[in-house]
């Protein structure tokens, strides 16, 4: 063998092993990953950097396990470099991920032109349609903020405590302080240090300085978090890693779900623990409520059914003992993000943790009302309960108006802390949007006072009503939901006029124009009213100028349809028949429409709208052109008046 080929053989083993042994620490690390030991996962990959590896698995793993720790900042990074890799195609994903931690360092407008982006390239996700729609969602949120006196709590740890419930006026908390590591963030369905439940009992002063652990009954060798306790607290539904005889459990995949457990307190002591018959051992259940009646319990899971990494759902608490199916609440609440731990109020109101909803960063709190589950309007509650890190497991007693919730923000004493808050006003959970316009008479133009204006939605629903200022305005607040809707305006001796428009984002909705066209339409000139009005014309005995009584029908109407339209005027044209000579008829005639004017006169017409004129028997409606020609019957419908428009 010659030392050439000694050479390119050592040469090619010790690149062989070399390559080896990176492929190895690479391997390592994805394990580390797909284990969900994201913080070994962070170090071994960085590891892998500083040796000059950086490829888009590496980014895209660093990314997530930094976002699955909530470490945004950590993460906008190696999701920024993942993006300046050439020639690789990302998924839309990683777009909503990178925006949301820009998000956490206060970089909204460069969260929003990714949002852009990512609305451009997945236009159907919900979290797209929803940034679409909400444009303004810092203008929107602001609006909302300012409600709350929010101050810490000492009996926060230094690792991580969230989950408060109520119990009465205990209250009850998860922690991971027993364990001496911080939490991997149960609200990620992920695994960490164990969490337990303690309870702190409110001092004479209402603080809250002091804690302990929940029974040993509740607490096993497991997550426990995120109670919910029935009005009597006999019972209690919390939430608990898969255990096996009270053992952390693992899945095939190696994942230890979350599931929702019921206990009973008999004679002190917590017994009959059982999981919930809907729990499964290939997705989580967690974070239970109870409505006001105890007759529903509302939860997260990412179960079959879901639309995004978790949802909310709602199942049924029957009478009998047995639990319904679970239902999910629709995609009004729910996107393709995370929402979780709700809470629902006595007065309906549904508090919950989302990030596929518009907010500062990381979770945020909302609320809606669900009493229509169909018509839901969702509302950011503002700062300062809601910052740019995770802000979640939200809760109030309306009749205090005090509650809690949980935040990683800067400045607590662990990586979840728990604060307590005062609501000062309550949040406005209304919606409803402004709509101006104007109501006007469709031929002249001009203003139409007191006509009724109502707003129907698109299932033919009132929405409000009201009537037109002197001015022809009006003011209406709306639904502030998407979709279209129809103003009606109506007015007597008008058609009825409507006009469509639609809402979009819940902006207000400015000049509506509706245009009422008479019910007796505007006559041109050259019209016979007596034809256009279908009247019958004035008729006169023989030989007589005096208004009959059967012509006031006929002359109220026409009086009637000149006030409606005060501008134009009017000539009478009065006629004979044919019995005596043409130079008496024309006499009579002139006599005829003299008395015809007087009697429009007299009841109210201006002098200058109205003119006569005779016409003797120059334009017969017949052939009865002389007194023997025909009988008096038909002589008669030639001794008349008719209206004809003049200007």
């Amino acid at each position: 063998m010659t030392k050439q080929l000694i050479y390119s053989t050592l040469s090619f083993l010790l690149l062989f092993s070399i390559s080896f042994a990176q492929d190895a620490k690479i391997k390592k690390a994805e394990n580390k990953f797909d284990d969900y030991a994201y913080t070994n996962a962070i170090d071994a990959y960085e590891q892998l950097v500083e040796k000059g590896y950086g490829d888009e698995e590496i980014f895209k793993n660093l990314g997530d396990a930094n976002y699955k720790n909530a470490r945004y900042d950590a993460a906008a990074d190696w999701y920024s470099r993942l993006f300046k890799l050439e020639d690789v195609q990302v998924d839309t994903d990683y777009m909503y991920r990178y925006a949301q931690t820009l998000k956490s360092m206060k970089e909204y407008e460069a969260s929003d032109t990714w949002m852009q982006k990512f609305e451009a390239a997945k236009a159907s996700d919900r979290r797209a349609k929803k940034f679409k729609e909400n444009q303004d969602y810092l203008d929107k949120i602001e609006a909302q903020s300012g409600r709350y006196d929010v101050k810490t709590l000492s009996i926060n740890s230094s690792q991580s405590d969230f989950a408060p419930s109520f119990n009465g006026e205990q209250l009850v908390f998860s922690t991971a302080r027993d364990s001496g590591f911080a939490s991997k963030r149960i609200h990620q369905w992920n695994n960490g240090a164990f969490l337990n439940l303690y309870t702190s009992d409110p001092s004479e002063s209402g603080d809250y300085n002091s804690s302990s652990k929940l029974a040993s009954a509740i607490n096993k060798k497991t997550h426990e978090s995120s109670t919910a306790f029935t009005k009597d607290g006999t019972t209690v539904y919390f939430t608990r890693n898969n255990s096996n005889n009270g053992n952390f459990s693992r899945d095939e995949e190696g994942v230890s779900r979350l599931k929702i457990f019921r206990a009973k307190l008999d004679d002190g002591v917590w017994k009959d623990i059982i999981e919930l018959p809907f729990n499964g051992d290939d997705y989580s259940a967690a974070h239970p409520t109870l409505n006001a009646d105890e007759t529903k319990l509302y939860f997260a899971s990412d179960m079959v059914g879901s639309i995004g990494q978790s949802d909310i759902f709602v199942v049924d608490l029957n009478d009998d003992g047995s639990i319904g199916v679970p239902k999910n609440l629709g995609n009004t609440i729910n996107t393709e993000g995370r929402e979780t731990f709700p809470h629902l109020t006595p007065s309906n109101t549904l508090y919950f943790a989302s990030d596929g909803h518009p907010g500062l960063g990381g979770l945020d709190v909302f609320a809606t009302k669900i009493d229509n589950l169909d018509n839901l309007f969702i509302v950011n509650v503002g700062k300062p309960v809601n910052s740019e890190q995770d802000d979640f497991s939200f809760i109030i007693n309306e009749s205090t108006k005090k509650g809690f919730f949980a935040s990683n923000r800067d400045g607590g004493m662990g990586s979840d802390d728990i604060y307590r808050f005062i609501e000062n006003e309550e949040i406005n959970l209304v919606c409803s949007t402004s709509v101006t316009g104007v109501v006007l008479d469709q031929e002249t133009g001009n203003p139409l006072s007191d006509a009724l204006v109502v707003i129907f939605d698109s299932k033919n629903e009132l929405v409000a009503e009201t009537k037109s200022s002197a001015d022809g305005s009006f003011m209406l607040q709306g639904d502030c939901r998407d979709g279209d809707y129809t103003v009606v305006a109506s007015k007597e001796e008008y058609n009825k006029g409507d006009k469509m428009f639609a809402v979009v984002s819940g902006n207000d909705t400015e000049d509506v124009r509706v245009g009422l066209e008479k019910t007796i339409k505007r006559a041109t000139p050259g019209t016979d009213l007596i034809a256009f009005l279908n009247l019958n014309p004035i008729y006169f005995d023989l030989d007589k100028a005096d208004i009959r009584p059967d012509a006031s029908r006929t002359m109220t109407q026409v009086i009637q349809y000149m006030k409606q339209f005060p501008d134009i005027k009017v000539q009478v044209r009065s006629h004979t028949d044919a019995k005596a000579s043409d130079s008496y008829n024309m006499r009579l005639s002139k006599r005829r429409a003299k008395n015809t004017v007087a009697y429009l006169l007299a009841n109210g017409i201006d002098e200058g709208r109205i003119s006569g004129e005779g016409f003797g028997e120059t334009q017969l409606t017949n052939e009865c052109n002389t007194r023997e020609s025909c009988e008096d019957g038909r002589h008669q419908k030639n001794r008349r008046s008719i209206f004809v428009v003049h200007k």
